[in-house]
Order: C-alpha cells, then sequence, then structure tokens
C-alpha cells in the first residue's frame, strides 16, 4: 500500500511538471504573422428590373368620354371638400360649445358656494339673534 502510495505520488509529480515544460514552451512561441489577404473579385451590380409599360387610364374612349369621366371624378371631390369642410366646422362648434359649458359648470360651482356661505352666515345670525335670546328667556 505504502509503494502504491509512492508511485502515485511519483507518476503525479511527472505529470505535473511536465504539464509545466509544455506549458512553458507553448507560451514561448512566437505567433506568426497574419497572412496577406487575397483581394476578393468585384460583385456584379444588381441590375434594376425592366419597368412595365404604363397602361393608358381609359383605354377605348373617346376624348369627350375622357373629359366626361374627370369632370364627374372633379365634382365627386368637391363634394367631399365640401363634407369634409362642414365636419371640420362641426367639430369646432362642439369643442367651443364644450368649452362654454365647462365654463358655465364653473361659474355655477362658484354661485353655489356662494349660496353656500350665505346660508351659513343666515343660520348663524338666525340663532344668534332670535333663537338664543328667546332660549335665554
Amino acid at each position: 500500500m505504502k509503494t502504491n502510495f509512492i508511485i502515485n505520488l511519483v507518476v503525479i509529480l511527472l505529470l505535473v511538471s511536465s504539464l509545466q515544460f509544455t506549458l512553458a514552451f507553448e507560451t514561448q512561441q512566437e505567433p506568426s504573422p497574419p497572412g496577406i489577404p487575397q483581394p476578393s473579385p468585384e460583385p456584379e451590380p444588381i441590375r434594376t428590373p425592366d419597368p412595365d409599360p404604363v397602361p393608358e387610364p381609359f383605354p377605348k374612349d373617346t376624348e369627350s368620354d375622357k373629359i366626361q369621366r374627370l369632370i364627374d371624378e372633379n365634382d365627386k371631390l368637391k363634394e367631399q371638400n365640401i363634407n369634409l369642410k362642414g365636419q371640420i366646422s362641426t367639430i369646432k362648434n362642439e369643442k367651443l360649445l364644450h368649452e362654454i359649458i365647462e365654463s358655465l359648470k364653473e361659474i355655477t360651482m362658484e354661485q353655489v358656494r356662494v349660496i353656500m356661505d350665505l346660508v351659513n352666515k343666515f343660520k348663524d345670525i338666525l340663532f344668534e339673534k332670535i333663537f338664543f335670546p328667546i332660549i335665554n328667556l
């Protein structure tokens, strides 16, 4: 048993010392300079696809039909514009009305506060000037 222990200890010491020698040898090596890179070939340019021909907007129509169609489309756009202007004015009026309502709410709340203050003062006067002397009698 002692001999096995001594042999194992000697083997471990030899392994550690050889490992230290190997590590020391690897650290002493100088790195080689990097190789010169080869130039890469130029990529081929990406070609744009040929555009499709633009179709005629109104095929097989006469000039008067084209003009009439454009006039109708223009009238529709004018009507939409008028409707949108009406909606904008309605929204502005609603916003103004909302602001007026909010200011009236504030005024009403202030009036309620003043009335409550007057009621409290009246209550104090009523109890001090009328009911208090009657109770003291």
